[in-house]
């Protein structure tokens, strides 16, 4: 089973509903929006400010690491598809 992707575009997120930064921890599962789309990732590492993110490589083998605001960024619902950490 596969999570559907975020069907919104980030800049039509209310602001008060943007998690900050520093609520994303190491190992946390998120969809990254990126290039037009939103990507499938995992968290590396957060500040105050910014996320750093890993993720697919869209159209290609891969991953990415890229550093984004919050509001490029949703955590995944947890499930039991998920491992546990």
């Amino acid at each position: 089973m596969k999570m559907p992707a975020p069907a919104f575009d980030p800049s039509q997120r209310d602001p008060a509903q943007i998690a900050p930064a520093t609520a994303y921890h190491r190992h946390d599962p998120v969809w990254i929006y990126r290039n037009g789309a939103w990507h499938a990732g995992v968290v590396d590492g957060a500040s105050g400010f910014a996320v750093l993110v890993t993720y697919e490589r869209p159209g290609a083998r891969g991953t990415v690491v890229d550093t984004v605001t919050p509001e490029f960024i949703v955590p995944v619902d947890p499930s039991p598809i998920w491992d546990d950490r």
